[in-house]
C-alpha cells in the first residue's frame, strides 16, 4: 500500500491538490500512487452494492455508477446529463429537499418509491438514500447521492401491516356481526360492517327455502332474495334502484353469482369493457346503470352452511375506489365464512322458533269452559327481541258448585322443550282441579308429580278459584305475581297472596288467600313478561301497572288493551300473556 522506498504513507490520507501537484511535476512515485488510488477509488465504487450517483446543481447526472445503472434498468450513458424525473418518471422523488441539500450543505437521507425500467418482483420498489453536497474552492459542485433497494424489508412490513389490519377486521367483525339470532339483522350487520372500510356498497342475498332443499336450479334464471344492501352515501340512490332489501333478484346463467354458487368459490372481476360487465351481470340490461354508478370492480363470496350454499356476499367498488385484489378476496371470504356459521343458527333458531310458536297457539288456543256468570278475554304476545317463544300458558276451567278456576303459568326457559313443558303443566293442572281440591292443594299435588317424574323445567303457577254465588275469590301462587283487581269507584290493586317455591322443585309448602269480589269488578292475571323491564325494580313496575286509569264497564278487550299500550309491550324482552275475567252483575230483586 505504500510507494517503494517510501515510508507507512496512507493511500488516502493526505490532500488531494498536493499529490495532484506533485504527479503533475514529474515525481514517478506520487503518478503512481495518484492512479492506484483512482483504481481502488473505482473498484469501491463500482463494485458497491448501493447505487452511486454524481449530480449537477441542475439535479442531472454527472455520474452514475454500475450498480445505480442496474436499478435504473437503462446504461450509464443514457442517464448522464438528465435528470431522474426525465429518464424515469414514475419514480417519486422530492425535488425540492435535493435543492435544500444544495442551498445548506446539510445532508439530507430520503425514501423513494416507484418502477423503473428494470424487472422487479416487487409491485412497488423503494429505495433509502442519503445526499451529500459536493463543494470545490468554496464553489457548489453539485450531490452525490447514494441509495440502496429496501423493497424486500418493506414488502415483509407492508405484508405484515396488512395481515395485522385484516386480522383487526376480522377480530372486530367477530363482535359487530351476528349479535343476534336474526337472519335479517346479521346479513344487514355483515354489509354495514364493510362499507366503506372494504367496498364501497355490499349486499347479501339468500337462496329461498321454500323449495325441495333449495337446489339451484339447472338452467334459467336463479331467484335469490336481498336481504340486506348498504352503500356510501354517494351510490345510495344508485344501489337501491337495483334492488331493495326484501327484493327478488333473477341471476342469469353464468353470471357472477351464478358462477360463484356454482363452483363454490369467489369469484373477483374488474369490468374493462361492457362484453364483461355484460357476462358477469345478472342480467345484460343493468350494465348501463352499472355504468352510470360508476362500478368498476366487484368480488362475490359463497355463504356456504353446513356444506351447503345458502347465497352470496357481493362487494362492489366505484369511482376513484381502487380494483379489488386477491387480499381483498381472502378477507371477504374468510369474513363471509363467519356470517354464514351465524347465519345457519339464525335460520335454526327461526325453525326452532316458528315450531315452538306453533305448538304454543294450538295449545292455548284449545277451548276452555267458564261458567256463563263470569266473561273472559285473553292476548297472548311472543316477544319481539328475537328470544325464542318459552312456556306461558293460561286456562279458564268451570268446576262443580258454579265456580270457576283461573289459571296463569310460566315454565322456565324457551323454545320447543318449554312449550312441551307447558303442555305437561297445563293438562297436570286441569286433572288435578278436576279432583275437587283447592288451589293451595293442587299446586302441592302438581309440584310432587313434577319432581316425582323429573320433569327438568320448573314452573311459576297462579291459581284463582272464583265463586261467583259467595263472591268470593280463593287463590295461592306458586311463585307466580299477584292478580290485579279491578273494581268500580276503586283504585287497581294486587290481590295479596303468600308466595311458594315453583312448582317442580318438590319443597311444597302452599297457602291459600281469599278476598271478595263484588259483582262487575275485573280481575288480570299475566306472566311477569308484561311488567318486567331490564334495570328497573319489580316493584316499580307493578306500582306502573295499578296506577294505569282503566275502564271497567267497557269490554274486556279494551281493558288488555289499555295496559298493553300503557306499558309498551312491543319493548317487552319476554312474552307476555294477559287473562282477565269479569263477574256478571247480580239480578236485582223482583
Amino acid at each position: 500500500m505504500w510507494a517503494e522506498g517510501a515510508g507507512p504513507r496512507p493511500l488516502f490520507g493526505e490532500d488531494a491538490d498536493e499529490v495532484v501537484a506533485a504527479a503533475l511535476a514529474g515525481d514517478p512515485q506520487d503518478l503512481d500512487r495518484l492512479v492506484r488510488e483512482y483504481r481502488l477509488l473505482r473498484q469501491i465504487v463500482d463494485g458497491a452494492r448501493a447505487g452511486i450517483a454524481l449530480l449537477d446543481t441542475d439535479l442531472r447526472y454527472l455520474y452514475v455508477s454500475p450498480h445505480m445503472a442496474v436499478m435504473n434498468g437503462l446504461p450509464g450513458e443514457a442517464l448522464l446529463g438528465r435528470t431522474l424525473n426525465e429518464v424515469l418518471p414514475d419514480v417519486e422523488r422530492p425535488d425540492e429537499v435535493l435543492h435544500e441539500v444544495l442551498r445548506d450543505g446539510r445532508p439530507r437521507e430520503l425514501l423513494l418509491e416507484g418502477r423503473t425500467l428494470a424487472d422487479s418482483p416487487y409491485e412497488s420498489r423503494v429505495w433509502r438514500g442519503t445526499y451529500h453536497r459536493l463543494e470545490e474552492d468554496g464553489r457548489v459542485l453539485g450531490l452525490v447521492g447514494i441509495g440502496l433497494e429496501v423493497s424486500a424489508p418493506r414488502q415483509r412490513q407492508r405484508e405484515l401491516s396488512r395481515t395485522n389490519r385484516r386480522l383487526l377486521l376480522l377480530d372486530t367483525a367477530a363482535v359487530r356481526v351476528g349479535t343476534t339470532l336474526d337472519v335479517d339483522t346479521t346479513c344487514r350487520e355483515l354489509t354495514e360492517f364493510l362499507v366503506p372500510g372494504l367496498a364501497d356498497a355490499a349486499s347479501v342475498e339468500l337462496i329461498p327455502r321454500e323449495g325441495p332443499g333449495g337446489e339451484l336450479p339447472d338452467g334459467g334464471a336463479l331467484r335469490l332474495r336481498r336481504v340486506a344492501v348498504t352503500s356510501v352515501r354517494e351510490l345510495a340512490a344508485r344501489v337501491r334502484a337495483l334492488g331493495a332489501a326484501g327484493e327478488d333478484l333473477h341471476y342469469q346463467p353464468g353470471s357472477a353469482v351464478r358462477q360463484c354458487l356454482e363452483s363454490g368459490e369467489p369469484w373477483l372481476g374488474n369490468f374493462s369493457s361492457d362484453e364483461a360487465f355484460s357476462r358477469a351481470a345478472p342480467s345484460a340490461d343493468r350494465v348501463s346503470a352499472y355504468r352510470e354508478a360508476g362500478i368498476h370492480s366487484g368480488v362475490v363470496v359463497p355463504l356456504i352452511a353446513q356444506d351447503r350454499p345458502i347465497g352470496t356476499l357481493t362487494l362492489v367498488r366505484a369511482g376513484d375506489s381502487p380494483a379489488f385484489g386477491r387480499e381483498d378476496v381472502v378477507v371477504a371470504r374468510t369474513l363471509a365464512e363467519r356470517a354464514a356459521g351465524s347465519l345457519a343458527k339464525a335460520e335454526r333458531f327461526a325453525r326452532e322458533q316458528g315450531m315452538a310458536l306453533e305448538l304454543q297457539l294450538a295449545l292455548l288456543s284449545e277451548p276452555t269452559f267458564p261458567h256463563g256468570d263470569l266473561e273472559v278475554a285473553s292476548r297472548y304476545l311472543p316477544s319481539g327481541t328475537g328470544v325464542l317463544v318459552g312456556g306461558d300458558w293460561f286456562d279458564c276451567l268451570a268446576l262443580p258448585g258454579g265456580r270457576t278456576l283461573l289459571v296463569m303459568g310460566d315454565v322456565m326457559g324457551h323454545g320447543v322443550e318449554a312449550a312441551v313443558a307447558m303442555s305437561h303443566y297445563r293438562s297436570l293442572i286441569r286433572a288435578l282441579a278436576a279432583s275437587g281440591h283447592p288451589p293451595a292443594d293442587v299446586l302441592c299435588e302438581a309440584d310432587q308429580v313434577v319432581f316425582a317424574g323429573g320433569l327438568d323445567r320448573v314452573a311459576t303457577c297462579l291459581l284463582v278459584l272464583v265463586d261467583h254465588a259467595a263472591g268470593t275469590c280463593v287463590h295461592a301462587s306458586a311463585g307466580h305475581l299477584p292478580a290485579m283487581v279491578i273494581g268500580r269507584g276503586q283504585d287497581p290493586f294486587l290481590a295479596p297472596v303468600p308466595v311458594g317455591p315453583p312448582l317442580g322443585t318438590g319443597f311444597g309448602g302452599y297457602e291459600a288467600a281469599s278476598f271478595a269480589l263484588r259483582p262487575g269488578c275485573v280481575l288480570m292475571l299475566f306472566t311477569d313478561g308484561l311488567v318486567e323491564r331490564r334495570g328497573e325494580d319489580i316493584d316499580a313496575s307493578l306500582r306502573r301497572l295499578t296506577g294505569i286509569p282503566l275502564p271497567v264497564g267497557g269490554a274486556l278487550d279494551e281493558v288488555i288493551d289499555t295496559v298493553l299500550a300503557a306499558l309498551r309491550v312491543t319493548d317487552a324482552e319476554d312474552d307476555v300473556t294477559v287473562l282477565a275475567a269479569r263477574t256478571a252483575e247480580r239480578p236485582g230483586p223482583s
